[in-house]
């Protein structure tokens, strides 16, 4: 419990002064027994004093609207996929919460036209940060003033960041890394799991999987896990950048990308897209966007129209189920099935 309560105060000092004891009301969303909610929503706001609005299920997304109506929300801790459903919403698009003040985006990257169209729609900032349930989970984040968009933010009080190559030592500026953490919020390790413990505590160091990037002033950036990397003919092809990308046609509502395998370029590049209620677009329009904004290998060489994405219990996409329905497939079929899938 130490490590937890350790990271609410990093937490409180790094949000100091934009939040009122017992003046505040958040909305719980994610579920409590998340890490992300059991820290931001039972803990930190708790001692802040503030009202948690606890909304059993959210799904569909319009059992938010009484929640958001009825009382002055001024935070909302949530992932990307949630704000992406709000924005989506008329009552919040047309009526956003006139009291909410900022809201926290974890659990996953926050993509760039999210939080600029949350930005837009309420007037507040969705700040993003990073963490791991390893870490209670919060490492990073960004300012509440001065938010830079694609950042997870700067390494909260008495944590130390280090990003590290294939042969565990420090990268060079400016080259990606694995994220190793160091901090009184960091696990001990897994019950009774000193195997497993051991592939991810070197020396107090928590492995976090994740490769990020120093960018100035001490910013950080997440590039992506280093299971989803993509390898196309040797070069690395990272899936946030290219769902990025794809997230800003004004036509797409969600987006997940894969590698799957290739036996001229080792892997190529696959795109799940769910379009918004009554839009339409080909997959060549969507290629055609990538190929303006992404260099060429990065380009998806596949795109898939899907009515949704598979998620987890918090509205995280996950990948790994799309890459286990591509492996079952045969090779014609990954070329050839699936929605406009070509």
């Amino acid at each position: 419990m130490l490590p937890c309560l350790a990271n609410v105060a990093q937490v409180e000092d790094r949000v100091q002064g934009n939040v009122t004891y017992g003046k505040e009301t958040a909305l719980a969303v994610l579920p409590l027994y998340h890490i992300f909610a059991f820290t931001a929503n039972l803990l930190y706001f708790f001692h802040a004093g503030a009202r948690n609005i606890l909304v059993a299920n959210p799904r569909p997304i319009s059992n938010l609207q009484r929640a958001i109506e009825n009382y002055p929300v001024s935070w909302i801790p949530g992932v990307n996929t949630l704000f992406n459903a709000i924005l989506n919403e008329e009552w919040f698009s047309d009526y956003p919460p006139p009291h909410l003040k900022g809201s926290i985006a974890g659990g996953t990257s926050l993509h760039a036209a999210v939080a600029e169209r949350w930005q837009h729609v309420t007037g507040s900032p969705v700040i993003e940060g990073y963490g791991l349930t390893e870490s209670s989970p919060v490492l990073t984040l960004n300012p509440f003033k001065g938010s830079r968009p694609g950042s997870i933010g700067q390494p909260v009080l008495g944590t130390e960041i280090r990003l590290l190559d294939l042969m565990g030592e420090e990268v060079a500026p400016g080259e990606p890394g694995e994220l190793a953490a160091r901090g009184p919020q960091v696990m001990r390790g897994y019950w009774q799991r000193p195997d497993e413990t051991a592939k991810t505590l070197n020396d107090g160091w928590l492995l976090t999987g994740d490769v990020a990037v120093w960018e100035a002033d001490g910013f950080l950036r997440v590039v992506d896990r280093k299971k989803d990397l993509i390898l196309v003919s040797g070069f690395n092809v990272y899936p946030n950048e290219v769902e990025d990308c794809i997230a800003k046609l004004d036509e797409v509502n969600e987006v997940a990308v894969i590698g799957i395998p290739d036996s001229k370029s080792g892997e190529l590049v696959k795109a799940f897209v769910v379009l918004r209620e009554g839009a339409t677009i080909t997959a060549d329009r969507i290629r055609e966007h990538c190929r303006q904004h992404l260099t060429g290998y990065k380009v998806p060489k596949l795109v898939e129209i899907r009515s949704e994405l598979p998620k987890s219990n918090v509205g995280k996409v996950l990948r790994r189920i799309l890459r286990d329905e591509e492996q079952q497939k045969t090779p014609v079929e990954r070329q050839t099935g699936g929605g406009e899938n070509d």
